[in-house]
């Protein structure tokens, strides 16, 4: 069954653009799965206190029918495979860095993987352009939308449109 899962993008190693058009390119190759949105790019302050370039973020809406583990173990070898993703540590600078936000309505808990993405209601650089492209999107566990939750953060971090 097909499902609607939101991805983030994030790259802040190399040509940032190019990375993240490169990533889109790829996830578009994956079986079973097509790319129906994809949010402006912004860039972005890195969060977590590791000093580091800056970030340019986007999201995309990729429409598979991958179960949540599956499409997980392919957007790591994406990182891994295409971009030679390094571990950098929490937070950490990377060239590519592609994570699971929402899967259609589902919830998620597993070691590897939580869905909704715990911190997405907490990120400006991922609310942006979720809400760029999904703005009456609810959230599967507070039932807001992503434009509600866009508009109710607090937080100071820079999020630009490139």
């Amino acid at each position: 069954m097909e499902e609607c899962a939101y991805i983030g993008l994030g790259s802040n190693l190399g040509d940032r653009e190019l990375n993240l058009l490169r990533a889109v390119a790829e996830m578009g190759k994956l079986p079973a799965s097509k790319i129906t949105a994809l949010s402006p790019f912004y860039e972005t302050d890195p969060v977590g206190g590791v000093a580091q370039p800056n970030f340019y973020n986007a999201v995309a809406r990729l429409v598979t029918t991958l179960a949540p583990l599956e499409l997980l173990e392919a957007l790591k070898k994406i990182e891994t495979a295409v971009f030679r993703r390094a571990d950098s540590g929490k937070w950490g600078p990377r060239s590519m860095d592609l994570d699971i936000l929402l899967y259609g309505d589902r919830v998620f808990e597993e070691a590897r993987l939580t869905i909704p993405h715990p911190r997405l209601a907490e990120r400006r650089f991922v609310l942006q352009p979720l809400a760029d492209i999904a703005p009456s999107l609810r959230h599967p566990i507070l039932g807001k939308t992503m434009a509600e939750l866009l508009a109710s953060l607090t937080s100071t971090e820079k999020v630009v449109r490139v």
